[in-house]
């Protein structure tokens, strides 16, 4: 399989700028990949689709308000900081974006807040937008990054040309969202309402939960026509001991075992044992999924609708067979399905 076998034309219009109205009424695509019959739901429809004992493995990582805007030493010029990943507590060092890079050198310092109240310096350069910062604030640790959410705004996808609102404060995070740590929401997890969960709750299906913090590198475009090439950033992954209890046990009992999310599934397919069960982990993973792969652990995703050439599209080819994620995808455009991260989603059964 080559990159150019994952390109197809995307209308514009059908990017979703804004959420669904409501979680769970977001249009749904459920394809059994047996018979590669499509059918079109709502996406609290998904309860007819699990029994009791099911499994849907959740991602609970949390966005935190990555997107800061500060202004440089002397010019005033606006800067915007992307912060990618805290490098050191104690020092308050970490790794960013900036845009527009080339005004921003070694030793330039940037100020942020109406009073300036946060200052940071920059001490060395990753790559071409990369920056290390170190943050200059001399309260305690809780208080900088309770001052960093406070001056930092939900860093909605780029594609979406508006300005941030409350709605994607609230709306841009799934509600089951714990451990803080993403820069990027686990989209497929955003259309479940609590109402949808408690109806799979007394339906008996069990929500074991993983930790992925979804990094930029899931935006990042594939820039090689040989898949095998090309290098996913690494993401910070834990798997609890509990978690593989209560999957491998819905495995031994041959329940569904469904991924909500391409984030859930590079999971889990992280750490799998010889037996092809799931194994406990804590670290980074940088794993591509790309065709042909073999999943050891789920046998059902749930998913959203991808751009071409994406690392994600190119994933659910692998899980549902190219032909069959063509004539979905096919679909899609022609039913006029939104796209991408407030888009719709797709059932892979």
């Amino acid at each position: 399989m080559k990159l150019s076998n994952f390109d197809f034309d995307l209308p514009k219009e059908l990017l979703a700028e804004h959420p669904a109205e409501n979680r769970d009424e977001s249009r749904l695509m459920v394809i059994h990949r047996k018979t590669g019959q499509i059918e079109h739901r709502l996406f609290k429809d998904l309860v007819d689709y699990f029994d009791d004992g099911d499994v849907m493995i959740l991602n609970n990582t949390k966005v935190f308000p990555a997107r800061l805007y500060g202004n440089k030493e002397k010019t005033g010029a606006r800067i915007e900081v992307f912060l990618l990943r805290e490098l050191n507590q104690e020092q308050r060092l970490w790794d960013v974006l900036v845009d527009p890079a080339r005004k921003i050198r070694i030793g330039n310092k940037l100020y942020f807040g109406d009073d300036d109240s946060l200052v940071a310096e920059v001490i060395d350069n990753t790559t071409s937008r990369g920056r290390t910062l170190r943050f200059l604030y001399e309260h305690s640790y809780e208080e900088f990054r309770a001052k960093l959410a406070e001056l930092g705004e939900t860093p909605i996808p780029k594609y979406i040309k508006r300005d941030v609102t409350e709605e994607d404060t609230e709306r841009y995070q799934t509600i089951y969202a714990k451990e803080e740590g993403a820069v990027a929401a686990p989209t497929a997890g955003l259309h479940f309402s609590k109402h949808l969960m408690k109806r799979l709750e007394i339906k008996g299906i069990d929500f074991p939960e993983i930790t992925l913090h979804v990094g930029l590198g899931t935006f990042n475009p594939v820039e090689v026509e040989d898949l095998s090439k090309h290098k996913m950033d690494s993401e910070q992954l834990i798997i609890t001991q509990e978690t593989c209890d209560r999957v491998n046990r819905a495995k031994a009992n041959k329940k569904k075992i469904c991924c909500v999310g391409t984030t859930s599934m590079r999971a889990v397919e992280s750490s799998v044992s010889t037996q092809r069960t799931l194994n406990p982990y804590e670290g980074w993973t940088n794993k591509f999924i790309y065709p042909p792969y073999d999943f050891s652990i789920a046998d059902c995703m749930i998913t959203n609708f991808h751009t071409p050439k994406s690392t994600l599209l190119i994933m659910i080819s692998a899980f549902m067979g190219h032909d069959l994620m063509q004539k979905a995808y096919e679909e899609a455009v022609e039913q006029k399905y939104r796209f991408y991260s407030y888009g719709d989603a797709m059932l892979i059964l």
